[in-house]
């Protein structure tokens, strides 16, 4: 079929733009502000290039299985095919299956990269899966020895194999000579590298298109921005800026452009059917207080504006940190262990006192009491740098189960064990349709139990096709869903059971099977698996639903992508030396820390679509001064004072 020439005259001008930038062949960038509809756009440009070729696969690439529904609904058309960026990676790659055995097996023994390994960490030889009687498949869980790979691995093979072979990159171009990339940001760098160089190894055609903007970048591990290539001269991706804005009132939009570094400058929208706008064209206005005190509590911010918290719909509370929340939100077990485990802390004090020239012992093939004992730790006359802190004498004290354990375990692993808050609470862009969060720091155990609360999700909304999907589940009689019902509605009902039980009761199910990174997981994180495990499961039901955003409390990192009527942004850095709101308002310290604090500091900030708060606890003259530059001298409100 013929192509044709679409008349793009009634397209926005951002469009219009990009639509000429794909007609010269030309890859591109749209950066577009926060409320900035730049869904819109790409939806736009999508109808528009499906039109004047209607024949040419397009490959949307988005960051969410929820971005997926939501495009597929507004564009249809046989030609489009719309992924997250696994998904699409996985099409491309998994018919190739002796290459992809053989990249595999080469990961596998590349000491450079730690996640994917053979079962027993050891080197592979070349006919490992050579007995395997199935092709490679990509699951839910990841058993090697089986062929089965999760989430990681298909981004990792993937880069290799296109690094690898020309050929596969030329069979892509081939298959789809557009590329789009929804929420770019957030991205693995690998996969820009893959899509912009790796491609490149093969001479035929084809565009890369992203959207995104690199102001709302703030997970690690992702690409950030696209300087590298919009820089270039001539550019290799050529820049096109959206600046209207459709959600934010007047006054978040102007505290919004004083906050950005980049730039770019937004405005409001000009189309009177936007929600910023009146129906006489003007913008609403909206309200942005700075709220100030020497008191940190929070229900005198709360009472002061007097907004309805109960309604999570409408009204959030955002927190740079869980520490605030976990109490309130009920998974404040959870959150010791991760975050407040002073064991740990007292055994890296005996390892820093071996390593005294003196206090040479060894320590191979024994458990911490057994070296502990040995240098003279159980002694009524325990040496002073060998005995607990005060701190660390409290916390065992209140938690002698855990000391006794770590106790029993290994010295050689216990001291070199690991634990921070992350591997519990990473929110990096997730939600409950979203199992494989990419750069994800939460461990294999807490990712095990996200997959068995999103089964028990997806049962309870009665999606049941989703949920035979991502379990191994089988259903071949009326006896089986019988079956299926009794046993999830044990699940569902978990007030008496702990988080160990539900573990073995959905293996035991094949609900989600215990699989090569929990059977890891248990061996080498013992000391955190057990205690865990004692927990009651509905601790951590808790903890899904504060990170799904079931409740008024949000993390200032989980709020991305979202936006309410009104936001309270509470600036607690929270002893994460990652922020610090203090450099953000006084403009010194650490670059880096500034710049992601300005990040995290906008994000939150253009979540309000009517009401915005933002409450410092304690600040400087230095803070108040530059709040009044950004708020102006009306919106700084003195709570000491009223």
């Amino acid at each position: 079929m013929a192509t044709q020439e679409l008349d793009i005259s009634q397209l926005t001008s951002e469009s219009q733009q990009v639509i000429q930038l794909i007609r010269q062949g030309h890859s591109f960038l749209l950066s577009g502000g926060a409320g900035s509809g730049k869904t819109y756009s790409l939806v736009e440009v999508l109808k528009a290039v499906l039109v004047e070729k209607p024949t040419s696969s397009i490959a949307c690439i988005t960051y969410t299985n929820a971005a997926v529904h939501e495009i597929e609904e507004r564009v249809q058309h046989d030609q489009l095919h719309v992924s997250t960026i696994h998904d699409f990676l996985w099409r491309n790659i998994k018919h190739f299956q002796c290459e992809l055995k053989c990249t595999l097996i080469e990961l596998m023994n590349d000491d450079e990269q730690p996640k994917i390994k053979s079962p027993d960490g050891e080197t592979v030889a070349v006919d490992f899966f050579n007995e395997l009687e199935s092709d490679i498949k990509y699951k839910e869980f990841v058993k090697i020895k089986d062929g089965c790979i999760s989430h990681d691995e298909v981004l990792i093979l993937a880069c290799k194999m296109y690094e690898k072979y020309e050929k596969l990159c030329t069979i892509t171009k081939d298959s789809y000579p557009l590329i789009l990339v929804d929420e770019y940001q957030d991205t693995d760098p690998n996969v820009v590298k893959l899509l912009l160089e790796h491609l490149n190894q093969s001479p035929k055609n084809n565009i890369v298109g992203f959207f995104g903007d690199a102001m709302q970048s703030i997970y690690p591990g992702s690409v950030g921005n696209l300087n590298e290539y919009t820089q270039q001269v001539p550019p290799r991706v050529t820049e096109v800026k959206k600046v209207q804005n459709r959600r934010n009132p007047q006054l978040v939009i102007d505290l919004a452009n004083k906050i950005r570094t980049d730039g770019l400058l937004q405005e409001p929208s000009k189309d009177i059917n936007a929600p910023n706008m009146n129906a006489d064209g003007t913008a609403k206005q909206g309200t942005a207080l700075f709220l100030y005190s020497n008191n940190d509590d929070l229900d005198v911010v709360r009472h002061n504006l007097a907004w309805d918290f109960d309604d999570s719909t409408k009204t959030k509370e955002l927190n740079l940190t869980h520490n605030l929340i976990a109490g309130k939100a009920g998974f404040d077990d959870l959150m010791r262990i991760y975050d407040k485990d002073k064991v740990l802390e007292f055994i890296k004090r005996v390892k820093g006192y071996i390593k005294k020239d003196d206090n040479k012992i060894e320590t191979e093939g024994k458990t911490f009491k057994q070296v502990y004992g040995e240098l003279g730790g159980l002694k009524d006359d325990v040496p002073k740098l060998l005995a607990p802190t005060k701190g660390q004498r409290e916390y065992i004290d209140a938690n002698p189960q855990a000391y006794h354990f770590a106790f029993e375990q290994p010295y050689d692993e216990i001291s070199k064990l690991y634990i921070d808050k992350d591997m519990l609470l990473d929110d990096k862009k997730n939600n409950a349709e979203d199992l494989s969060k990419p750069a994800s720091k939460r461990d294999d155990l807490i990712k095990h139990l996200f997959k068995i609360e999103h089964c028990i999700h997806l049962y309870k909304e009665k999606r049941f096709n989703e949920f035979s999907r991502i379990t191994d589940f089988s259903i071949t009689s009326v006896e089986d869903k019988k079956c299926l019902k009794e046993s999830m509605d044990a699940l569902i009902e978990v007030e008496e059971r702990s988080i160990g039980d539900v573990i073995g009761f959905a293996s035991t199910l094949n609900l989600v099977v215990v699989d090569d990174k929990l059977e890891r997981f248990q061996i080498s994180r013992n000391y955190v698996y057990q205690q865990i495990c004692q927990i009651p499961y509905q601790q951590f039901r808790d903890l899904y639903q504060y990170l799904e955003g079931y409740t008024p409390f949000s993390t200032q990192h989980k709020t991305k992508g979202a936006e309410y009527s009104n936001v309270l942004v509470v600036l607690d850095n929270g002893k994460w030396n990652s922020y610090n709101f203090n450099y953000l308002f006084e403009g010194n310290g650490n670059d880096n820390v500034r710049h992601k604090t300005e990040k995290i500091f906008y994000v939150c900030c253009t979540r309000a679509k009517e009401n915005l708060a933002v409450f410092f606890h304690q600040p400087s003259a230095n803070v108040i001064a530059k709040a009044s530059e950004w708020f102006g001298v009306d919106n700084i409100v003195n709570l000491d004072e009223i």
